[in-house]
């Protein structure tokens, strides 16, 4: 298990490598980037914030719930925080399982969790403003369906 929250921009190509290259029973790996997106177009940075050490308990404690559910080899959790700019990077989540559909299952799972749960708050800064970047309904319908 690989947790990581870092101010760094990441190579999602070189980490994928990585962790792939270390798994030597797994028969799939599965990985999901999330990107800074600039939907109006005036987009000058997106800040994120978080608390040191109470993020990346929450980070493994989700890895951990999604190691409880599927049977999995191995689970990266890279988050950024501070100020990124439109198109970098802001988080990857890879699983490795042996076989696809857990892979595929738990990196949903984790992806779902990260957007509504996970301790970060975001603030898109614009030429004209800075806004808190609230919890979209969307998210939520997406984590229902992991309720027990």
């Amino acid at each position: 298990m690989d947790i990581r929250v870092q101010e760094a921009v990441f190579d999602p190509g070189a980490l994928l490598s990585e962790f792939a290259a270390r798994q030597q029973r797994a028969g799939a790996v599965v990985s999901f980037t999330g990107l800074t997106r600039d939907l109006g177009g005036t987009l000058e940075t997106m800040e994120i914030e978080h608390y040191p050490g109470m993020t990346e308990k929450a980070l493994a404690a989700l890895a951990d719930e999604a190691r409880s559910r599927w049977s999995l080899e191995d689970v990266l959790i890279l988050h950024r925080h501070g100020h990124l700019r439109a198109g970098e990077p802001i988080m990857m989540v890879a699983t490795a399982a042996l076989h696809r559909k857990p892979a595929f299952e738990a990196a949903d799972f984790l992806m779902d969790y990260l957007k509504s749960r996970a301790p970060f708050w975001k603030k898109e800064i614009t030429r004209d403003a800075a806004t808190w970047v609230d919890a979209k309904d969307t998210d939520e319908a997406a984590l229902s369906q992991w309720t027990r």
